[in-house]
């Protein structure tokens, strides 16, 4: 199995597209490679993330102030079983 879009992905790269207005974005489910960690579900999708992204509203700020923007703005997906998103910025 390979890193992949999933429903769930679209939904988060919808918001972020929505919030920060991302000039390059990736997000991709890379539940499957936590199989038996703390917060996988048993399932392979929905649990472990990653967000590659770069957007206008980063300029000027910190690693963790960017990353904050991220969460921020995935806040609804964290609260409904999102258990981790690594993030890249740019």
């Amino acid at each position: 199995m390979s890193t992949m879009p999933t429903p769930l992905a679209d939904q988060m790269a919808a918001r972020l597209q929505a919030t920060l207005h991302p000039t390059e974005l990736e997000v991709l489910d890379e539940s499957w490679q936590h199989e038996g960690h703390t917060g996988a579900n048993g399932t392979g999708v929905g649990t472990h993330f990653r967000v590659r992204i770069a957007a206008p509203q980063f300029t000027g700020k910190t690693r963790v102030a960017r990353h904050r923007l991220v969460y921020d703005a995935l806040q609804d997906f964290i609260d409904q079983g999102v258990h981790a998103i690594a993030i890249e910025t740019r």
